[in-house]
């Protein structure tokens, strides 16, 4: 082998066009990207028919405003009534058809660029619905690829239909930080996550996000909730993507994800088949 060829083979290439470059920077180092959705119109119809889900469970008429009653919504429900509520709007929603598409085209460009054009999604709608002071909708420190049922290679699209700010939003720890911090889980098998959490609370970035953006984040870094200490309340969907032929863990293809980006190569190739004549005997 020449020279060339190998110094061409060990070469560190970069095929990214400059602004996915940026992306994956951002996402590297952060843990995360916040974006502008790329589509308005599928946003505001996912808040809208959320609104209306939430309204008719409640026995109200459609609101005018769709993103001031979900912010307001606990003027209308309390924390023992949250939960039914919660999974009456998600139940009303997996009957669109359209649902997922829509979800999707919020963010097409930012999760090909930051997993790939060919993509499994998340079939399950996670949403989240975070009433002041309720600290009952808690999601503890955790990172999902601690798990067996996670794969690393996921990718969750966090969509908020209300603005998201200090403690109604989320936290996440820096990939930098997650890696230091690992090292010392054994340390605090005994005090538990709180102790965790508070050890690392200095470290961790709230993300500030508002209505009409979307976070990309990966769930291998350590993120959660707090109490919402705030007088609104929070609407935040989760659901997850991952490249189509990455690995699956516990969450398979068919059961917990599906299929939506199919390339026509792959295709021919899942259905090719070698004609008997040219196997080896």
């Amino acid at each position: 082998m020449s020279k060339d060829v190998e110094s061409n083979q060990s070469e560190d290439r970069n095929f990214l066009l400059d602004q996915e470059s940026v992306l994956t920077d951002q996402f590297s180092r952060q843990g995360f990207v916040v974006h502008q959705a790329e589509s308005s119109e599928a946003l505001d119809y996912i808040r809208a028919q959320t609104a209306i889900a939430a309204a008719t469970a409640l026995n109200m008429s459609a609101p005018d405003d769709p993103g001031a009653f979900l912010n307001t919504v606990d003027q209308h429900v309390d924390v023992g009534g949250l939960n039914n509520l919660r999974m009456s709007v998600i139940e009303s929603l997996l009957g669109l058809p359209d649902f997922h598409i829509n979800y999707f085209n919020c963010a097409r460009g930012l999760l090909e660029s930051l997993v790939g054009n060919e993509l499994a999604m998340q079939r399950n709608i996670a949403l989240s619905v975070q009433l002041p002071d309720d600290d009952g909708s808690l999601l503890p420190l955790h990172s999902d690829a601690w798990g067996s049922e996670c794969s690393p290679f996921e990718v969750v699209l966090w969509v908020p239909l209300v603005d998201c700010y200090d403690t109604k939003s989320m936290y996440l720890l820096p990939p930098e930080a997650n890696a230091k911090w690992v090292t010392q889980l054994e340390d605090y098998k005994d005090d538990g996550v709180e102790a965790l959490f508070k050890a690392i609370e200095p470290e961790v970035t709230w993300v500030n996000i508002k209505y009409g953006e979307v976070l990309a984040f990966t769930p291998s870094v350590m993120h959660g909730n707090r109490v919402n200490q705030t007088d609104e309340t929070r609407w935040s969907f989760n659901i997850r993507f991952k490249g189509l032929f990455t690995p699956y863990s516990g969450k398979r293809l068919g059961e917990y994800f599906m299929p939506i980006s199919v390339r026509p190569a792959s295709r021919v190739g899942l259905e090719f088949e070698m004609p008997g004549a040219f196997y080896d005997s």
